[in-house]
């Protein structure tokens, strides 16, 4: 299921646009006599509101397009597939709730922090993947043969991310992202990381240290009581996986999300390195 950029939408609702200004400027008067009933039979006001919905609809597709052609075909690709994962998920018990389509809105928006365009983009996405006629799989598979490693674990890390919006998470939703993980060959190690990292970060209101200590453990997808070189081998592998350099062609939202992986990793690792140099 490949990406293909929304088209600049034509003017095939000029006509209608111009004949509803003449009608309400009265700058036509024969034009205003041939239709001088649609007044009197209260028809006017229904062809303001058609010829409102155009020109809404109109300025939508153009902004949509004018913000796609601005941005890279990876980016949108990426986008795009990703949306459509999202939905799919949401799809996977045969529906798709108003909640589940607030849930990805809600994140694009404050998540990624996307604008007013950005949001009409996302929005024509959401609603295309959810009468699009594909499979999952079919999306994974596309995913995984497009896009290398890095990549593959932000997309991991977003389903994570939509998964935990919903307090407790649903056991169903979390082991479809587990299957994910498979389908995306991540490995079990990146997997198991990710998804420690979502389920300590619900405990964020506790602050003993040893609450604190067993979530950096898990940000470093260590078992606890791990040596510290195993905590620097582990710190050197993520750092690698999740420099912002390797998903910089995404976009500058997805540059972020690697931003603030790195920042998580970086205070994990810190927090060990004063624990072992003080012994």
């Amino acid at each position: 299921m490949e990406y293909r950029q929304h088209n600049k939408p034509g003017c095939g609702g000029c006509l209608l646009l111009l004949v509803v200004l003449a009608l309400v400027t009265g700058g036509a008067p024969a034009l205003l006599k041939l239709f001088g009933f649609i007044f009197y039979s209260g028809l006017a006001g229904v062809l303001l509101m058609v010829a409102a919905f155009w020109a809404f609809t109109y300025y939508v597709q153009r902004r949509v397009s004018t913000y796609e052609a601005s941005q890279t075909e990876s980016h949108n690709r990426f986008v795009f597939l990703l949306v459509n994962i999202l939905v799919k998920i949401a799809q996977a018990d045969g529906h798709f709730s108003k909640a589940e389509l607030a849930a990805i809105l809600s994140f694009f928006q404050y998540q990624l922090r996307y604008n007013q365009d950005q949001m009409y983009w996302v929005k024509q996405l959401v609603k295309e993947a959810r009468d699009a006629q594909v499979d999952l799989r079919q999306l994974l598979d596309e995913f995984r043969t497009t896009f290398a490693y890095e990549p593959r674990l932000i997309l991991l890390e977003l389903i994570y991310q939509i998964i935990y919006t919903k307090q407790p998470p649903p056991e169903n939703e979390l082991r479809l992202a587990r299957e994910i993980a498979l389908l995306l060959q991540v490995s079990v190690y990146d997997q198991r990381t990710i998804e420690a990292k979502y389920m300590y970060r619900q405990r964020q209101e506790a602050t003993s240290s040893a609450q604190m200590e067993e979530q950096y453990y898990a940000v470093l997808g260590l078992e606890q009581g791990a040596d510290f070189v195993e905590i620097k081998k582990s710190y050197r592998k993520l750092s690698m996986q999740y420099h912002p350099d390797k998903v910089g062609h995404l976009g500058e939202e997805f540059k972020k999300i690697s931003e603030e992986k790195m920042k998580e990793i970086n205070v994990a690792y810190d927090y060990f390195e004063k624990k072992f140099a003080n012994r």
